[in-house]
């Protein structure tokens, strides 16, 4: 079974965090919540407190698959300051591990210069902190071991891609359908 590490920081986009640890979770995955703060609740950007599963320092990194940032402001800020997880960034693209990140949070892998010259999308106003990247301005976008969302309302859809990219696209279509996703 593949880990995902979904991670949190103060001020997060709540929308985009649940959807995408509900869909993933659907699919079967294994999802750990990672709070990035030093404390398990976390509030985010709308004042929604939810309770992460670890805590940073705590993980064990070498034991998931992939690492996604949901977005939402100062969220998305709050994760490009945190080291400890910028390092663990760069350690998964460089094994070509899965990556993701929606909404501001791209921000985080633009500015480690892992999206230059790739294709990418991310909140309208965001695309600065891009470097290199070639934006796209799509729902989500594919780009070899990373994938990158818009914005809260394609959160389900960016979830399925995730699906998609790690247990195919007849699971994600599957799974789609019996959510109702259009």
């Amino acid at each position: 079974m593949k880990n995902i590490a979904v991670h949190l920081a103060e001020g997060f986009e709540e929308i985009e965090a649940i959807a995408i640890i509900d869909v993933l979770r659907r699919a079967g995955l294994k999802v750990t919540v990672v709070s990035v703060t030093g404390s398990l609740q976390i509030t985010g950007s709308h004042q929604i407190g939810v309770m992460a599963d670890e805590l940073f320092e705590n993980v064990e990194y070498s034991s998931f698959d992939m690492i996604v940032l949901p977005g939402g402001m100062p969220g998305a800020e709050n994760l490009n300051q945190h080291q400890g997880l910028k390092k663990q960034i760069e350690s998964f693209n460089t094994q070509g591990k899965l990556l993701g990140a929606i909404c501001a949070a791209p921000l985080v892998f633009g500015q480690m210069g892992i999206l230059e010259g790739k294709k990418a999308t991310c909140f309208p106003g965001f695309e600065k902190f891009l470097k290199g990247a070639q934006i796209s301005g799509e729902a989500t976008e594919v780009a070899g071991n990373i994938v990158t969302g818009k914005g809260a309302g394609v959160a389900v859809h960016f979830a399925l891609k995730i699906v998609e990219m790690i247990k195919g696209p007849a699971v994600a279509n599957d799974l789609s359908k019996r959510m109702i996703v259009s």
